[in-house]
C-alpha cells in the first residue's frame, strides 16, 4: 500500500481507502472482518458518514486497540431521525452526534470533521455565514477534529468552499463521466447511465478543472467518492461514456488528477477489499485508462495532458505526466494573477522529481504514444522556462 499527504493537514492517508456506507446492515462478525481485512492490507483511511447507529457500533468494535493506526473521515451534518438518515444544520443535533460518534468509536478526537453534503449556494451560506462553523471550528480548536473537510458533489459550490480558507480536506465525486459529461446532465442521470446519441462530450468541465487547481493551489486534499460513478463505469450498457472501465482503471484515473490523496472504496466483503487493494499491484498496461477513453470525443478532441502516462517509457526516465501537471497548475497561478512567480507549494513538488524537464533529450519517443496529442516536447521546454 502506498502513502500519500492530505494536503496541508500533514496526515498520510492510504491511497485507497474504505467506504463504509456498505457495512450498513451487515452483521457484527462480517463488519469486523470487513475492516480487519482493510487493515491487513494496510488502509488506514476510512470514511464512516453514516448515522446508523449501529454500524458505527460494529466499526467501532472492529478497531479496538488499533484505533491509532486509522485516520477516521466522520462527518457532521447527518443524524439518524425516526429511523432513517437525515441531515442538519442545527448545532444541537450536530453536537448530540459527534458525541454519539465519539462513544460509539471508543475515541476522544475524530481526525477530519467533514461538513456533509454541501451541494448549493444556499446551503453554503447556512453553514459558513451560521454558528456552525463557528462550532466545527471550536471542535478543532479543541482538539475534538484535527482537520476540517467538507463533502459536495457540485465543484461551483466545492470551490466556493475551499477559497474560503476553512476547509483542509475535500470529499469529492470524481470519475470519467462526470468530469466530462454537460454540467446540465444531472448527478442522478449520470448515475443512472443515462445518454443520448446526439450528446457529445466535451473534454473536462471547467468548472471541474477549476476546482481541482484550486484545491492543489490552496494545498486541501481531495478524498475521492464515487470513483466507479455507481458502478455505471463497470458496465458499457449502463456508462454514460459507452465503454467499460475496470476498477483498477477508474481508480488510477482519480488518483491521477491533482490535489487526489485517497480513492474510497465501498466493500462488503473480505473478497471486494481484495479487488479494491489490487490496484497497488496493477500494472501500467491494466491502469492504463487512455487506451480506453481516448476514442471517446469528449478525450480525443483534447490536447491536454491527462496524467496517464500513456506516454512511458521516457529514455531520460522523465515521470512526463508529474512535470506536466505541475506545469498545468503553474500556467493556472499566473493567469489567475496569483502572482508572476511560480506558487512555493507548486515548486516544491516540482523540486522534489527525481527528473525535471530539463532531462529532456527531445528525443520524440513519447509524443506518438500519446492518445491526446500533446505536444509533449514543447512542454517540457515550456516546463524547463517556467520553472528555471
Amino acid at each position: 500500500m502506498k502513502y500519500r499527504k492530505l494536503g496541508r493537514t500533514g496526515m498520510m492517508v492510504s491511497e485507497i481507502g474504505l467506504g463504509c456506507e456498505h457495512l450498513e446492515g451487515m452483521a457484527p462478525a462480517d463488519v469486523e472482518r470487513v475492516v480487519k481485512r482493510a487493515l491487513d492490507h494496510g488502509i488506514n483511511f476510512l470514511d464512516v458518514f453514516m448515522p446508523e447507529p449501529h454500524v458505527r457500533t460494529n466499526i467501532g468494535k472492529a478497531l479496538a486497540g488499533r484505533r491509532h493506526d486509522v485516520i477516521l473521515q466522520g462527518h457532521i451534518g447527518p443524524i439518524w431521525q425516526q429511523g432513517q438518515y437525515a441531515r442538519t444544520r442545527d448545532v444541537t443535533q450536530c453536537r448530540a452526534f459527534v458525541e454519539d460518534f465519539l462513544h460509539r468509536y471508543g475515541t476522544d478526537y475524530i481526525d477530519i470533521g467533514m461538513i456533509h453534503f454541501v451541494d448549493s449556494e444556499i446551503d453554503l451560506r447556512a453553514v459558513f455565514e451560521s454558528e456552525l462553523i463557528d462550532y466545527v471550528q471550536q471542535l478543532r480548536d479543541q482538539g475534538v477534529i484535527r482537520a476540517v473537510g467538507l463533502s459536495s458533489h457540485e465543484p461551483v459550490v466545492a470551490r466556493m468552499a475551499v477559497e474560503t480558507g476553512l476547509v483542509d480536506v475535500l470529499m469529492f465525486s470524481l470519475n470519467p463521466a462526470f468530469d466530462l459529461l454537460p454540467a446540465e446532465i444531472s448527478l442522478d442521470d449520470q448515475l443512472s447511465g443515462k445518454r443520448s446519441n446526439e450528446q457529445h462530450l466535451t473534454g473536462m468541465s471547467s468548472e471541474r478543472q477549476q476546482l481541482l487547481e484550486s484545491c492543489a493551489m490552496n494545498d486541501v486534499a481531495i478524498t475521492v467518492m464515487k470513483a466507479f460513478a455507481g458502478g455505471t463505469l463497470l458496465n458499457a450498457e449502463l456508462s454514460p461514456l459507452g465503454v467499460t472501465l475496470t476498477p483498477v482503471q477508474c481508480v488510477h484515473y482519480a488518483l491521477t488528477r491533482p490535489a487526489v490523496a485517497s480513492a474510497l472504496i465501498g466493500c462488503r466483503s473480505e473478497a471486494e477489499v481484495d479487488e479494491a487493494v489490487a490496484y497497488g499491484e496493477a500494472t501500467a498496461s491494466e491502469r492504463d485508462f487512455a487506451e480506453t477513453l481516448s476514442p471517446t470525443d469528449g478525450y480525443s478532441r483534447q490536447a491536454r495532458c491527462m496524467y496517464c502516462n500513456h506516454c512511458l517509457p521516457c529514455p531520460s526516465q522523465i515521470n512526463i505526466a508529474a512535470v506536466l501537471k505541475y506545469l498545468d497548475l503553474a500556467e493556472v497561478a499566473r493567469k489567475s494573477q496569483i502572482g508572476a512567480a511560480v506558487p512555493a507549494t507548486v515548486q516544491e513538488h516540482y523540486s522534489s522529481l527525481s527528473k525535471q524537464a530539463d532531462a529532456c533529450t527531445a528525443c520524440g519517443q513519447c509524443e506518438p504514444r500519446c492518445p491526446f496529442a500533446v505536444p509533449i516536447i514543447a512542454r517540457m521546454e515550456l516546463a524547463q522556462r517556467m520553472f528555471a
